[in-house]
């Protein structure tokens, strides 16, 4: 299918870049992509970035049955990133096997933006959610990213509630949690 229109901008140099599902071996660009997402919204890691690459490569691998991710590749460059975590639900009588989904991580280059291939990375997600069968696919998104993925079929809903967690003792930490 062809995700780009010739009259955009950048349309040739969006239908250079492939999306696809990630490999073992892109698990160390897909580090580094979630690195320079953390450094570039001004936080600061608490271990190096080496000791980061192999403790990422290390949960990649450990958790690929329920932690899928997807890729876009300029060449042989990772420019962009979402993961789909697949959460498996209880049993119904209607339905025996039941799971829902949570898109993670969407990070695209900063290079890169704005040129459609977030919204490309988001096609794949969704239609692989499609292809696992999953009851709902959710996100918890910055508020700059709402957009991009209300026009990529989010929507919000009066039934899906959250809560924080809850802690019984000492007082609730400070600071964010981050995806």
């Amino acid at each position: 299918m062809n995700d780009v229109q010739e009259s955009a901008p950048n349309a040739r140099r969006t239908a250079e870049v492939s999306i696809r599902v990630a490999e073992p071996g892109d698990y160390g660009a897909v580090a580094d992509l979630r690195w320079a997402w953390l450094t570039e919204n001004g936080d600061a890691p608490v271990v190096g970035h080496e000791e980061f690459t192999a403790l990422f490569i290390a949960w990649a691998a450990a958790n690929a049955g329920s932690h899928h991710c997807t890729v876009a590749r300029r060449g042989d460059t990772v420019i962009g990133m979402a993961w789909l975590a697949v959460v498996p639900r209880v049993p119904s009588p209607r339905a025996p096997e039941r799971a829902s989904g949570d898109v993670q991580c969407v990070y695209v280059v900063p290079a890169e933006r704005n040129s459609g291939i977030g919204g490309r990375i988001l096609r794949s997600v969704l239609g692989r959610a499609g292809d696992l069968g999953l009851e709902r696919v959710t996100v918890h998104s910055s508020p700059d990213a709402v957009t991009a993925y209300e026009r990529a079929g989010f929507a919000a809903s009066e039934r899906l509630l959250q809560a924080g967690p809850q802690h019984s003792a000492g007082p609730r930490p400070s600071g964010r949690l981050t995806a």
